[in-house]
């Protein structure tokens, strides 16, 4: 819940509406930020990102802050990053997985180096979705095809839908 008066009332984070005989995506608004989600019939080939991507942007972002506020804070010369992540389905009942790949550039020793990639394990995004999945984190992007929502959304045994 968001709340930045403090009055008790209720404020959300993000908001997602759209109209049912809408022939566009559905809308989504999360702070400032206003972006399409979706498909208006549930299929691959969207203008909008999809829940996973979403998921997955949310881990990216808030591993990047993390990192670019600890190299701030310890005055480490990072001068540009970058993270990629991944969202995978567990095979045979294992946990999700996010793969997660930091590059990092600047003048930076080793340790320096070092430092901010265990940073990387301090995001709360991270420790959060870490409660049910497994975050592994690499210095190089995975080879292993991300989880399709679209391929999900598919298998859904939803009764008396003409596809149509």
């Amino acid at each position: 819940m968001t709340n930045s008066k403090n009055d008790g009332a209720f404020r959300p984070q993000a908001v997602v509406a759209g109209d049912l005989d809408d022939a566009g995506t559905l809308n989504g608004r999360a702070g400032a930020s206003v972006f399409s989600i979706g498909s208006p019939d549930g299929r691959a080939g969207i203008a909008g990102a999809t829940p996973y991507e979403l998921l997955s942007a949310s881990l990216a972002a808030c591993t990047a802050m993390t990192i670019r506020l600890q190299a701030r804070r310890r005055k480490i010369p990072l001068s540009h990053l970058e993270v990629a992540v991944s969202y995978h389905h567990g095979g045979d009942g294992g946990r999700d997985s996010f793969e997660r790949s930091i590059r990092l550039e600047g003048n930076l020793g080793d340790e320096e180096r070092a430092q901010l990639m265990q940073v990387a394990s301090m995001c709360p995004v991270g420790r959060t979705l870490g409660l049910s999945a497994d975050i592994r984190t690499t210095d190089n992007v995975g080879v292993v095809p991300a989880a399709s929502y679209y391929d999900d959304l598919s298998e859904l045994p939803i009764l008396n839908i003409d596809p149509d």
